[in-house]
């Protein structure tokens, strides 16, 4: 680390925090103008909290909602998004849901303008055009997306899952309510934290990392370890609070500071086997952990310092205490060259602190799948 400072600095404009912040919702929205979409997720609707969002809006407003059917989201659910904002002629865009809500909402609000459609951009063709306001309200505590510049979506032609990145991806206003955790489905729960925590060490061990982004992951992987097992034993914890804002730091960590190999290796792991995303990188941290752990240096005894313990043992037992086995174990790895190569492409394997040959994924993908 060298710098006390990223080279660009962008995080969200507002941000609102407290039990019961998400019914101010629509009162945040109404400053971007009086038309818009509310995409959210089943659990949203079903908990009747969408029902008293929308009993509480304030006059003039126009609202289309539309739920998320599920999963990872795609460049066709996007264009679908698109669609539906240019049909209502829609101001902004409020998300409500986990990450792949949010990503979903950042890329459609984000490309809303765009002369082309999202493959091009997926693709990696610059986006300029200024798009819609975001507001994103996160309903699991794991992906921090609602922080990042960036929103991971799979082209459902080819099979790639990758990022779209651009500034116009940074939300307007956030509101974190941890009383949105409540009823959250336990396997969630677990493989979400996981994800925010192996985000939040990949940030502070990432070769981008600056005394910024490092006080913020350092301070997130406290908050995480500290909270996520509370919030998995106990609906309605105390914990809610302290782990969704961990969530949220490790996310303005690694829109500072990028990523490390785990996240290089989920990519094409969850879409090539369909499993989600938090279940990857919890499969893949102690492993990445291992290969790393020479070139860590000193940052490994602080992040044992931050997890009272020996790091490595830490997540192995934060694993177990969250009855997560890996989704690969004992299965047979396909499509092994595909995997290496898009493994050793991705922004994420670049900013690992140490520099990831072939023979370090084939040395992780051998033990992934033990």
């Amino acid at each position: 680390m060298s710098n006390i400072l990223p080279e660009s600095l962008s995080i969200p404009a507002k941000t609102l925090s407290g039990h019961g912040a998400s019914s101010g919702l629509l009162q945040e929205c109404r400053r971007f103008g009086s038309r818009g979409i509310i995409l959210h997720g089943a659990a949203l609707e079903q908990q009747g909290r969408l029902d008293a969002l929308m009993a509480a809006m304030p006059a003039g407003l126009s609202i289309r909602t539309l739920r998320h059917r599920g999963g990872e989201p795609t460049l066709h659910e996007v264009s679908d998004v698109i669609l539906a904002a240019r049909h209502h002629q829609a101001d902004w865009i409020a998300a409500a849901g986990g990450g792949s809500i949010i990503d979903l909402a950042k890329a459609a609000a984000a490309l809303v303008n765009a002369p082309h459609p999202p493959a091009h951009y997926h693709d990696g063709e610059p986006l300029d055009e200024p798009g819609l306001a975001l507001i994103a309200v996160p309903t699991t505590a794991g992906t921090g997306a609602e922080a990042t510049l960036n929103a991971v979506l799979t082209n459902e032609a080819t099979g790639a899952k990758k990022s779209i990145r651009a500034p116009g991806m940074m939300a307007s206003v956030v509101i974190l309510d941890p009383g949105l955790l409540n009823g959250c489905p336990k396997t969630v729960i677990a493989a979400s934290g996981m994800d925010a925590l192996t985000q939040a060490i990949e940030a502070f061990t990432s070769r981008n990392a600056t005394w910024l982004s490092d006080t913020l992951s350092l301070q997130a992987v406290h908050l995480i370890n500290a909270h996520l097992e509370a919030v998995y034993l106990e609906s309605g914890s105390a914990s809610a609070g302290p782990l969704l804002t961990g969530s949220y730091l490790g996310g303005i960590a690694l829109s500072f500071a990028r990523l490390g190999v785990v996240h290089g290796l989920a990519h094409p792991l969850g879409a090539l086997y369909h499993v989600p995303h938090g279940a990857v990188c919890a499969a893949c941290l102690p492993h990445a952990i291992e290969l790393n752990r020479q070139v860590f240096g000193a940052k490994y005894d602080i992040l044992s310092g931050a997890v009272g313990g020996d790091l490595l043992t830490r997540i192995r037992d934060l694993m177990a205490r969250l009855d997560m086995t890996s989704p690969f174990a004992g299965k047979p790895l396909r499509e092994k060259d595909m995997i290496v190569a898009e493994t050793l492409a991705s922004g994420s394997t670049r900013a690992n602190p140490k520099p990831i040959t072939r023979a370090d994924v084939e040395w992780l993908l051998a033990r992934i799948f033990e």
